[in-house]
């Protein structure tokens, strides 16, 4: 079983930026795609990005495409969420998850979670 330990969040002004970094240990990264969800105060947890195993496919959601990016370095196990031009409404808590299946939005489809870490953009 992989465990996954996410890292980066943190108190940003609108239009700043923010790296996320997720790391995995107990198991091969590159074995398995990895997403980015978020979840705000009384929101249902949504899609951010995902990522294949080689790192050749990539989907964002509508919301964050052209701002965000995702990356991986599966020689350090880990991947990335370089989040710019920040706005209040990303606030939210972070995740990053894996999966042995193709790499896909739906977060049902994730067998592994990391902790979360918390996003917060000002105005």
């Amino acid at each position: 079983q992989v465990q996954l330990v996410i890292s980066g969040g943190g108190l940003v002004q609108a239009g700043g930026s923010l790296r996320l970094s997720c790391v995995a240990s107990g198991g091969t990264l590159s074995t398995y795609a990895v997403g980015w969800f978020r979840q705000a105060p009384g929101k249902e947890r949504e899609f951010v990005a995902t990522i294949s195993r080689s790192g050749g496919g990539k989907e964002y959601a509508d919301s964050v495409k052209g701002r965000f990016a995702i990356s991986r370095d599966n020689a350090k196990n880990m991947v990335y969420l370089q989040m710019n031009s920040l706005r209040p409404e990303d606030t939210a808590l972070y995740y990053c998850a894996a999966t042995r299946n193709v790499y896909q939005s739906s977060r049902y489809a994730y067998e592994y979670w990391g902790q979360g870490t918390q996003v917060t953009v000002s105005s």
